[in-house]
């Protein structure tokens, strides 16, 4: 029988004994017949004249410095789509996280923003359109990553910052076997800020035993004047040391584009299933930093490794003499990933002062 696992266009049509679940502030487990019972809540007001399971509770409200709860989830099964919207707070002040089965250490620990590739954006968001991450108007967040558990599954909300916000929020899951090759789910930040001359921005380190790279985001802030990726990204696989086994050619064509991503002397931006880049121009006052949102994502070419995984970038410019110019730029990152077990360390996550972009 089908468990309901890797939904396509080409298995909705299978039948399968999988029972879908939505966690919400609306059924705060996800229970069977429990939706949209709330007589309290942040729409309670609005509901007056209309009484219960009038949307009288569809957001939270989450405190500064407090950690939110927003879906413990016991069973095997996995989450298939997250949808979620915050009002307020900075992206880079609310940090997401997700436990798998009976770890203790997060395989996702995220600024939110970041998780969702949104993670600058002065109008307020960017919008963008792939498989795997879709932000929307206006600022409608959504992961459709597959996020196998075998017996829990937890994801917190922290708000690092000042002030409260509300957030609203939809986690759709099914419970269901999971077979067992199938790994657990991971993200892992990273910011360089600046890179240190000569040195690499590193997207990835810490994966272990089999495991599956599924792509990363990019926030890049360039701090020269002049073309700034020719850098290469460089995978360290299986006991590699000082060369890679997987090794890229330069920016823009690891994120599928070519020649600078210019057009017409223009960067020009794009947002498709498998890549994008969105590039934030300086506005000639206070937003005076050229800033670049990206995306790759390996969904028909995963990079598969058996035993660990490391992976770099470099910050490459041109200087005079047609000389590379090694740079010092402010890069963030993102790596997503599946491996056999839940990580047993993530790097420390900055603290709230650093992770700011300004």
């Amino acid at each position: 029988m089908f468990n309901g696992l890797h939904s396509s266009p080409a298995n909705l049509s299978r039948l399968t004994n999988a029972v879908s679940r939505s966690i919400s502030p609306e059924n705060f487990d996800g229970a069977k017949g429990k939706g949209g019972m709330a007589v309290h809540g942040t729409g309670e007001n609005c509901a007056r004249d209309l009484g219960q399971g009038w949307k009288i509770s569809p957001s939270v409200r989450i405190e500064p410095h407090t950690l939110y709860t927003m879906a413990d989830i016991e069973g095997s099964g996995a989450i298939q789509h997250i949808w979620l919207t915050p009002a307020a707070a900075p992206s880079r002040y609310i940090i997401i996280r997700m436990y798998w089965d009976d770890s203790d250490v997060p395989s996702v620990e995220c600024p939110l923003g970041d998780f969702f590739c949104n993670p600058f954006a002065p109008g307020g968001y960017a919008p963008l359109s792939s498989l795997m991450v879709c932000v929307n108007p206006r600022n409608g967040l959504n992961s459709y990553w597959e996020m196998p558990f075998r017996k829990h599954a937890r994801i917190t909300i922290e708000n690092t910052a000042d002030e409260a916000f509300i957030l609203y929020y939809q986690v759709d899951y099914i419970l269901t076997d999971v077979p067992e090759d199938c790994g657990y789910f991971h993200a892992q930040f990273r910011r360089s800020n600046p890179l240190k001359y000569k040195d690499v921005h590193t997207i990835l380190d810490g994966a272990s035993g089999r495991g599956t790279f599924c792509g990363c985001s990019m926030l890049w802030g360039v701090n020269n004047n002049g073309w700034w990726g020719e850098g290469e990204i460089k995978f360290y696989m299986d006991g590699d040391t000082e060369f890679p086994t997987i090794c890229g050619t330069g920016t823009e064509d690891y994120f599928c584009g070519a020649y600078n991503f210019d057009v017409d002397k223009h960067y020009e931006r794009f947002s498709t299933p498998y890549s994008g880049m969105i590039p934030h121009a300086p506005d000639g006052l206070y937003t005076a930093q050229q800033r670049f949102q990206l995306y790759r994502w390996h969904i028909t070419d995963p990079i598969h490794f058996a035993e660990n995984l490391r992976v770099t970038i470099q910050a490459l410019g041109w200087r005079s003499g047609g000389r590379y110019l090694p740079l010092q730029d402010d890069i963030s990152s993102v790596a997503y990933w599946y491996q056999e077990k839940p990580i047993e360390k993530q790097p420390e996550l900055p603290c709230r002062d650093y992770l700011e972009i300004i």
